[in-house]
């Protein structure tokens, strides 16, 4: 028993045609516009840390911007952001930057001392001053003393140098000098002369 199939058509298939809407390429290139940027308004420390708002119009963003949060941490810790912005609304923009600076230090002191804040620094301060403007004194005074020796002791030898030899002698060694008795202020003890001439000598 034989078994018929159907017999295929062996007439060839159409060429596949690609769409002109894909490999056809426009005549004139449309002009490559750049988007601009987008400009991303980053908020400052103090209003990021407030979870608020920050408009252009915003007191705190001048002088507490957002790469420095840690000076409004500080601040806001000792004064409030309420009192911050009281205080820099009530001073011209000439002013602002530098009361911020002035309420950083204070705010940094007054954590790192809490009863004395910064008047705990400025007092240390003081005493140093003093203690430095004493030994400079101390040490204007002990150089007066020893300019006075010094004087002293070169009237002193050069009287024992008239006395030893004679006057025409001492002409050609000093040449146009004159000693007087009177030409010094200062004087020394028969204590001071004696260990001063003892030293001298030997």
């Amino acid at each position: 028993m034989h078994t018929t199939f159907p017999r295929l058509s062996s007439s060839p298939s159409p060429p596949f045609q690609s769409s002109p809407s894909i490999n056809a390429s426009p005549s004139k290139s449309s002009p490559n516009l750049a988007a601009p940027p987008l400009i991303v308004l980053s908020p400052c420390a103090a209003c990021k840390i407030l979870r608020r708002r920050c408009d252009e119009k915003c007191v705190l963003a001048p002088y507490f911007p957002p790469t420095e949060p840690q000076n409004f941490i500080i601040v806001h810790r000792v004064f409030g952001a309420s009192n911050i912005i009281k205080c820099l609304q009530g001073l011209p923009e000439c002013q602002r930057s530098d009361a911020v600076s002035s309420m950083v230090y204070e705010a940094n002191a007054r954590i790192r001392n809490p009863v004395h804040g910064c008047a705990g620094a400025i007092s240390q301060l003081q005493k140093q001053v003093i203690k430095l403007q004493a030994e400079l004194a101390k040490a204007q005074a002990e150089t007066v003393s020893m300019q006075c020796q010094r004087d002293n002791l070169v009237a002193l030898i050069c009287k024992e140098m008239t006395t030893q030899y004679p006057q025409e002698t001492m002409n050609r060694v000093l040449p146009q000098q004159q000693f007087n008795d009177d030409a010094t202020t200062c004087y020394l003890d028969d204590k001071d002369f004696a260990s001063t001439w003892d030293a001298l000598w030997t």
